[in-house]
């Protein structure tokens, strides 16, 4: 990454930006949800809360940790702060975790029991409208995620976009089982739209998981980038230096290279 100051100012305000973005979306898309699944009694819209409540907490998680991140290094962190980005990035994996987990255990005891009834036709029209809002708004805001994310290379902000364009997928399951149910009068769809949405959920949470896990202990950059690495260091090589030894790791927007560079005596 550029280490002009201007630069890297420059980039730590865009980051905190986008992630200030991401929660005032998903306050809003939170409060709805949370509004209609409870007056309609649906299970899937309520999951559908819960998955975006899980949402919300990462985007703040993101936000301040960006944030923290950005702090130049010190007498205790001699290697800057980037390791902050590396947590929320576990922390959000886990969190999503524990929300696929509550959503399915809840919507298989719902099933379990047939414990559904029929919906109020105006709060199943308000809840179809939500989902609809809940997919637009977050396709929006996780392509901007995204977008930021990739330009500077921030895995808080990667994590948080994903989280997004999952509650895109599933939003868009419940809208059109929720239309199925209107159509078709069969309310057993909801705890099995439910179902689904945890399932793709616990799915992104794993995938989560090993990707910051493997940040936070250091793991070497992936072959293709090491690969890239060397190549630029043998087109500047000559007859007289070589190099052994490479090292590489990555501590949130960071990328730590190190390798022993010979020269002759």
């Amino acid at each position: 990454m550029n280490d002009n100051p201007d630069t890297l100012e420059a980039t730590h305000r865009l980051k905190a930006q986008t992630a200030h973005l991401s929660v005032i979306s998903n306050t809003g898309l939170v409060l709805m949800k949370f509004a209609v699944g409870f007056a309609l009694g649906s299970v899937s819209i309520i999951s559908e809360a819960i998955h975006s409540s899980m949402d919300l907490l990462a985007a703040v998680i993101a936000f301040f940790s960006v944030k923290k991140s950005a702090e130049p290094p010190d007498a205790g962190h001699s290697f800057g702060h980037g390791k902050f980005e590396d947590i929320s990035g576990l922390v959000e994996a886990v969190l999503i975790l524990v929300a696929a987990l509550v959503i399915i255990i809840e919507a298989a005891l719902r099933l379990i029991s047939g414990d559904w009834q029929e919906f109020d036709q105006t709060f199943l029209f308000a809840g179809i409208a939500v989902m609809g809002i809940s997919v637009l708004a977050n396709w929006y805001v996780s392509s901007r995620l995204m977008k930021v994310a990739r330009m500077t290379e921030s895995i808080a902000l990667e994590s948080d976009a994903w989280h997004l364009r999952t509650d895109i997928y599933t939003s868009l399951g419940v809208f059109v089982g929720l239309v199925l149910i209107h159509f078709t009068g069969l309310v057993i769809l909801d705890p099995l739209i439910a179902i689904g949405v945890g399932l793709v959920i616990l799915n992104v949470s794993v995938d989560l998981l090993k990707r910051s896990f493997a940040d936070l202990i250091d793991h070497s950059l992936p072959e293709k980038d090491e690969k890239r690495i060397i190549d630029i260091i043998c087109a500047h090589a000559s007859e007289y230096a070589g190099f052994h030894g490479l090292r590489t790791r990555r501590s949130g927007p960071e990328i730590f290279i190190e390798f022993h560079l010979v020269v002759p005596g």
